[in-house]
């Protein structure tokens, strides 16, 4: 089968940075499911381990979202037969979907939106995932803290979290959103969104929301560049708030916190697959809650450009577009 690979890690201007090549289709046992990838897209985390993690022997597969078709089934499969049409977004440690066939467990694993294309399921299940457990799992929006309990701050809107994850807030809660995005094409990107209130978060950002005069927000959610606004955030968040973040700071001095009292939650989409937790099934669950938001035109999806076929080429493109950071929703590859 082909596939998309890399062996040493380092830049993407490289040479090998990724390479075409092939590889033996693998067999489905167990509760896994071997899927034909349609569609898959580009994440932060993709950018991110073919930087820094090293590959000891043979060749590292990346890639996470998919969206394709079950060819097979081991056999402790209960919940899916070939020919079902699902999307995912995999586990970090196991080898990714950037191939022609891909294994899968099928606890992790929804069902396709009918509503949608390959391209556009495959921009939605890890920014999904890791949209809903920040924001019923961890933040827990449905329980109101003291003061701000439905009012949520989402610093870096634009992305691929920060849109799905205003379109869930939207679809599932009374919340007021505000959103920070910072060029006028990504503003008007989270408006359509669902964001109430939009803000720049390359300006100070505590002003801003005070001019909103709707009250200091019972949750703030980052999803990048953290520790650059983590000052902002202290002094906008209310006493007793909730305040999670998905990105890897190199240090974070949370003592700014304390005299509030505000619960502070990180959260990482995979653990549930990494540790295989008694509960790694809710991620199954919710990614056929997001199909059934999708298909009830609740939601939709967050892709905003489908590159090209999925190869080595265009894939350093997308990587290279990754690295700038000012992407807008999320970047899709389709078919090899």
């Amino acid at each position: 089968m082909k596939a998309v690979a890399y062996q040493t890690p380092g830049p993407i201007d490289r040479g090998d940075a990724l390479v075409d090549i092939t590889l033996d289709t693998p067999t489905a046992e167990g509760r896994d499911l071997l899927v034909k990838i349609h569609a898959v897209s580009v994440n932060p985390v993709d950018v991110k381990v073919r930087a820094g993690r090293p590959k000891e022997d043979g060749w590292a597969v990346l890639g996470w979202d998919a969206s394709g078709v079950v060819e097979a089934v081991g056999p402790d499969v209960t919940g899916y037969k070939p020919g079902d049409e699902v999307f995912y977004a995999g586990s970090i440690i196991r080898p990714g979907t950037n191939s022609e066939y891909h294994l899968v467990d099928e606890r992790i694993v929804g069902r396709k939106p009918t509503m949608l294309s390959h391209p556009a399921a495959a921009a939605l299940p890890l920014t999904a995932i890791t949209a809903y457990e920040i924001l019923f799992d961890r933040l827990k929006v449905n329980d109101p803290t003291p003061e701000g309990g439905d009012t949520i701050l989402v610093i870096g809107g634009a992305g691929g979290v920060g849109s799905i994850t205003i379109q869930l807030l939207r679809a599932l809660t009374d919340m007021t959103i505000i959103a920070t995005a910072s060029r006028p094409e990504t503003q008007d990107w989270v408006r359509e969104c669902g964001a109430h209130h939009v803000i720049n978060h390359r300006q100070p950002i505590a002003p801003q929301v005070a001019a909103l005069n709707i009250g200091a927000p019972g949750y703030v959610f980052s999803t990048n560049n953290t520790q650059h606004h983590l000052d902002q955030i202290v002094e906008v968040i209310a006493p007793q708030g909730r305040f999670g973040f998905i990105d890897d700071p190199e240090a974070l001095d949370i003592a700014g916190f304390k005299q509030k009292s505000v619960s502070i939650h990180w959260e990482f989409m995979y653990t549930r697959s990494l540790f295989g937790t008694p509960d790694i099934e809710k991620q199954r669950d919710l990614l056929n809650t997001v199909a059934d938001l999708v298909d009830a035109g609740r939601i939709t999806s967050t892709a905003t450009e489908t590159a090209g076929k999925i190869d080595a080429a265009t894939l350093k493109k997308v990587h290279a577009q990754i690295e700038t950071g000012a992407t807008r929703g999320k970047i899709v590859l389709e078919g090899f």
